[in-house]
């Protein structure tokens, strides 16, 4: 077997393994059920509201849009974390040591924060079909959408939290780097409220990102045609959903890797002993 192959079917395993270990976790049992009953409970809150110009009720308009945000802020932060963390405590630096190491290792994040969406998703979606009504209008159609729009988007969004995670100086940066600007994509995306009442300026910066297109590939998943209406352009635009999230891709799959090997070649034991001393001084 070829050395990089093997490299990443070693990694595909430790992925595994860490995605079962997590579900054992009482920290992510809890983190899934802390998101569930979040979501629940603002869905549940606003369960007989209409979405004005339009006959559906709140749930199912806002319930496509948390989704999307919900899975960039997970593959974005959760990765970014990862890195950073494991950077400090030598993880990184003992698989730099080992031959094709951080292909390996990268192969395994991959694997376990794509895998982790599964939990978190069930958690969210199969109570809300229960108590919620008419979230998904278009059926096996939409069910097949969703699919499509979760690989690209997963495609899309997880190489910048491997991006971010190598580039940020501490674990302590990653809100900094990560979380607010994600939160502050989320918040122009109509993830939030719908974008039309925000400038055209700020419109065109949230087209350029990947969240927009993700949450609105899923509501395109979730709602009947009619309510494309109310969207950018009058129409879910789903060609340009593909070329978007797949340019996000491409781009992500050729800077991500050359990002991470420039973080391992800096990688020495001198540098993570700063960098555990740093934490220190944080903590205190």
């Amino acid at each position: 077997m070829r050395p990089t192959a093997y490299a990443v079917r070693l990694g595909l395993a430790r992925g595994w393994k860490e995605f079962v270990l997590s579900l054992r976790s009482p920290q992510d049992q809890g983190f899934y059920l802390f998101m569930a009953v979040l979501t629940l409970g603002y869905l549940y809150l606003r369960r007989n509201a209409e979405v004005e110009g339009t006959s559906l009720l709140f749930p199912a308009v806002a319930m496509p849009s948390i989704l999307g945000g919900l899975i960039a802020f997970s593959v974005v932060i959760g990765p970014a974390y990862a890195l950073a963390m494991e950077r400090e405590d030598g993880t990184v630096l003992r698989a730099k040591a080992l031959p094709h190491g951080i292909t390996a290792y990268v192969t395994g994040q991959l694997v376990l924060h794509s895998a982790s969406l599964v939990p978190l998703l069930l958690t969210i979606l199969v109570p809300s079909f229960v108590v919620f009504d008419g979230l998904m209008a278009r059926g096996a159609a939409g069910w097949w959408t969703v699919l499509w729009v979760l690989v690209l988007g997963l495609l899309a969004t997880l190489p910048l939290g491997i991006i971010v995670g190598a580039l940020v100086p501490s674990t302590q940066k990653v809100a900094t780097w990560g979380m607010l600007p994600i939160i502050t994509l989320a918040a122009i995306s109509g993830i939030l409220f719908p974008m039309q009442a925000l400038w055209g300026w700020v419109q065109a910066v949230a087209q350029a990102f990947p969240m927009y297109w993700l949450g609105l590939g899923m509501r395109s998943a979730f709602l009947p045609d009619a309510a494309a209406a109310v969207e950018i352009g009058g129409s879910w635009r789903t060609p340009e959903t593909i070329v978007m999230l797949s340019v996000w891709a491409v781009v992500g799959a050729l800077v991500a890797p050359a990002v991470v090997r420039r973080m391992a070649r800096r990688q020495s034991g001198s540098a993570v002993q700063q960098a555990r001393d740093l934490a220190g001084q944080w903590v205190r």
